[in-house]
């Protein structure tokens, strides 16, 4: 089966190869059935393997083109001068001005971001869940990107398939956590089920946190993970589901 990314024009429009990669076109069974990218799950590791090698020849490469951290939601960005070949430093993006270097995310949930600035040759891939949103990912991102070349005028950024509003509740205490470290982000909360529920826009906060960060370009896909069950893996939807694990997705891109 041949891949079939989410794409987006401001991605397109820079020139850069990417896809925010469904769990469509994999190998993985069972509870991983499809395109599971997440070598942290207890998937068959030969069919984590075999998923990987797909996305990565969808992009025109192979594995070791691969610059994907042993994500820890952290504000940390590293700079790749060519693939890492299996490597996986700790941190939660990565970016390059190398053509054929693959900078990728994993995500189930939280929001993976793709970065391009067409003018310097500069691209990046960020994982955002609330944490490293709110702790600093983007703005380390943007900054090394800007260590690169790029000038964050002229980097779009697309936030792809994410947890959505409608499906992210969280408590009054989450809410407290985001207003007392930027109190502008009360805005992204609207009212639960109960008085002390909360439902949280992470899409609506990243999209701000990159205009914040001088980002000329943002967009979201639109796409909820938790409510599509056939398109996406959900770290929400298998907890609500009382399952022991759940697949991971792919964001990717390339310079080429």
């Amino acid at each position: 089966m041949t891949l079939q990314p989410i794409t987006h024009p401001l991605l397109d429009r820079a020139g850069v190869r990417h896809g925010f990669f469904t769990r469509q076109g994999g190998v993985s069974t069972g509870l991983y059935e499809g395109l599971n990218t997440g070598v942290g799950s207890s998937d068959d590791p030969a069919a984590v393997a075999e998923n990987r090698r797909r996305v990565a020849e969808c992009l025109g490469g192979v594995p070791d083109d691969f610059a994907a951290c042993y994500q820890v939601h952290s504000a940390v960005a590293h700079i790749a001068e060519a693939g890492w070949r299996g490597k996986r430093p700790e941190g939660d993006a990565a970016v390059t001005a190398v053509p054929r270097v693959i900078c990728a995310v994993l995500t189930a949930d939280c929001a993976p971001i793709l970065l391009a600035d067409a003018e310097a040759g500069v691209v990046g891939a960020a994982h955002a869940g609330w944490k490293g949103a709110l702790g600093g990912v983007i703005e380390a991102t943007v900054l090394a990107m800007t260590e690169l070349g790029a000038d964050p005028r002229r980097i779009v950024a697309v936030v792809g398939p994410c947890i959505a509003q409608a499906s992210y509740e969280v408590d009054a205490a989450f809410q407290a956590r985001f207003v007392d470290a930027d109190p502008g982000s009360s805005r992204f909360f609207a009212p639960g089920a109960a008085a002390d529920r909360r439902m949280f826009d992470l899409p609506g906060f990243v999209l701000e946190r990159l205009e914040q960060a001088g980002v000329g370009e943002a967009a979201w896909t639109g796409h909820d993970t938790r409510t599509d069950a056939a398109e996406f893996y959900s770290n929400r939807r298998a907890y609500l589901n009382g399952e022991p694990d759940f697949g991971r997705m792919m964001s990717a891109i390339s310079l080429g």
